[in-house]
């Protein structure tokens, strides 16, 4: 017994190091098969469409962790694996994602950065969305919110990609799309944005809709400017297409009868109704102030400046609000200008023969009606009358050579007389003036041509 035990004590000692050689055969011959069986459970995964994708081994056996997007990729990816040579055992614990119902998405716009929310069906799809709006974004921040999820409607990405290039044409805002259904809200960047993207989604796929448009339009900005001492109107802003801004321009022509006209206009969608008339109307108004400006802002006319007297005055502040389409506002600022200091006669004949050579008093075809586009016009000339407190005026009326001579006679008498009487309604003394018409017994031009008649259809200012 005492040998059998001495033996043994000196035999175990001999067991560690084979036990040590055991291990290290095993570890040597199981590593490299886990590694291979793994890198081919990866390389069997490859085409298909899983997220948070994780694959261990142990020996021959294999766990595999996924969240898959459908019912038959979850079983597809689990048969891959299953079938990669050397798999013994498969530990499926793959799962769906969560299903969105409704299937919500958005692209929010603030002022500091671009916020993409909601879900997104598919990893790819959600890289491609957010690539599309960092390249919309112009170099305003991203920040990618969006959630995997099931559920996204058919061409889910088509409408997306449409919707997020609208997003450069709000100032701030946001686009949801709720299954097929879109709903916008915010403040268009620039005028005409908030036509250009209800145009654009007229292209949304099939099946999709506008459910709720709110987008604002900016204020529908139209400016004038009168400055006397560079002698200019200028103009800006919008107007609604072409052929408004032609009657504009041709309007201020005929009001502005001695400055120059500097158009800055631009066309774009958006103006408010009645536009063209309200800005006519409000233009005429600038024209009979010596200094001031002009805003149109959506429906509503600010004017400021200064009358070059007290009548005109009233009547600018009291009459432009008449002449705006009904549902227009008008807040009319008008102060009046001191009067200059007085001139001899001669001087006032001189700026009498000044101001009428640059423009004439209009009328109404064969009546002796004053045309509203003269009103600057008679401003002028009346804030020249009464810097000759001592002069005594003749208005004189003549017309062309057409018709009886009895016929213009009379004509010329009553536009002299309607000419005299907007003078006296001004404040000028009924004593200093004298309304005389002379009809077409003193022509400055032949009567052979249109220009020569028009020339000789005129009224002077004669300083006696």
């Amino acid at each position: 017994m005492n040998r059998i035990s001495s033996w043994a004590r000196k035999w175990w000692p001999g067991l560690i190091p084979l036990g040590f050689l055991w291990i290290g055969a095993i570890w040597t011959n199981t590593s490299p098969l886990e590694t291979d069986i793994a890198a081919r459970a990866t390389a069997a995964l490859k085409d298909t469409i899983l997220d948070k994708t994780r694959i261990s081994v142990s020996g021959r056996d294999v766990s595999l962790s996924a969240d898959a997007f459908s019912e038959e990729g979850r079983r597809s990816a689990a048969a891959q694996v299953e079938a990669v040579a050397g798999v013994r055992l498969l530990d499926d614990d793959t799962s769906l994602i969560r299903e969105a119902k409704p299937f919500d998405w958005s692209i929010e716009r603030d002022v500091v950065r671009i916020t993409l929310g909601g879900n997104a069906p598919l990893p790819a799809s959600k890289a491609r969305l957010a690539d599309a709006t960092r390249a919309a974004a112009a170099g305003t921040e991203v920040s990618d919110r969006m959630d995997l999820a099931r559920g996204a409607p058919p061409r889910f990405d088509t409408a997306a990609l449409l919707l997020i290039e609208q997003i450069g044409k709000l100032k701030d805002g946001k686009i949801t799309l709720s299954d097929t259904a879109v709903s916008l809200t915010g403040m268009a960047r620039e005028i005409g944005n908030r036509e250009a993207i209800l145009a654009a989604l007229r292209n949304l796929p099939e099946g999709y809709s506008v459910k709720d448009n709110a987008i604002k339009a900016p204020p529908y900005i139209f400016r004038a400017n009168k400055d006397p001492v560079a002698n200019t109107v200028t103009l800006e802003g919008y107007v609604p297409d072409n052929n408004v801004h032609a009657a504009i321009v041709a309007a201020v022509g005929r009001k502005f009868f001695a400055e120059k006209l500097v158009d800055n206009l631009k066309a774009s969608a958006g103006a408010p109704q009645g536009f063209q008339n309200a800005a006519v109307a409000a233009l005429g108004a600038l024209s009979r102030v010596s200094t001031g400006s002009l805003t149109i802002s959506d429906r509503e006319v600010k004017l400021s400046g200064d009358a070059l007297y007290a009548v005109a005055g009233d009547q600018i502040r009291g009459g432009i609000g008449g002449e705006l389409p009904q549902g227009w506002a008008v807040k009319a600022d008008v102060s009046v200008k001191p009067v200059a200091s007085a001139v001899d006669p001669t001087v006032c004949q001189q700026l009498f023969f000044e101001l009428l050579g640059k423009a004439k008093i209009r009328f109404e075809s064969g009546r002796a009606t004053i045309d509203k586009d003269s009103m600057g016009l008679l401003d002028k000339l009346i804030e020249t009358a009464l810097r000759c407190p001592t002069a005594n005026i003749e208005v004189a009326g003549h017309t062309d050579s057409d018709g009886d001579n009895n016929t213009n006679m009379a004509l010329s008498e009553k536009r002299a007389q309607a000419v005299s009487d907007y003078l006296i309604k001004a404040g000028l003394p009924p004593d200093r003036l004298k309304a005389v018409g002379y009809g077409s017994s003193q022509p400055v031009a032949a009567n052979d041509t249109d220009d020569g008649k028009a020339k000789n259809r005129r009224i002077d200012f004669v300083v006696k």
